[in-house]
């Protein structure tokens, strides 16, 4: 894989990644309007993000699993983080979301 390719593959994980990040956001932003469908939906939208994120990391998991030699480039970490963040950020909006929810109840 070439230098190019690894960026370019850094780059759709960071968008993607974002994406989803901002969408698990906007569902809290729905829940604190008491408006619990719409948060629903906001992070299914989020979720379809994440899978188009791991289909770019998983391209690179299974390169480098098949004995390509891979030189990571900063960038690539980079997005790695940004994917573990947005993750992060949805599992943490989706308990609030229900903690809202039940709490509304």
């Amino acid at each position: 894989m070439t230098k190019e390719e690894l960026y370019n593959l850094s780059f759709q994980l960071i968008l993607h990644s974002g994406n989803a990040r901002s969408l698990a956001m906007e569902a809290l932003y729905e829940a604190k309007e008491k408006n619990f469908e719409g948060a629903r939906e906001k992070l299914k939208e989020a979720d379809a993000a994440f899978v188009e994120a791991h289909h770019f990391q998983t391209e690179l998991i299974q390169k480098e699993s098949s004995g390509e030699s891979l030189e990571i480039p900063i960038i690539l970490v980079h997005a790695q983080d940004h994917l573990m963040t947005a993750m992060t950020v949805k599992d943490l909006a989706k308990e609030i979301i229900d903690l809202r929810e039940e709490l509304q109840k």
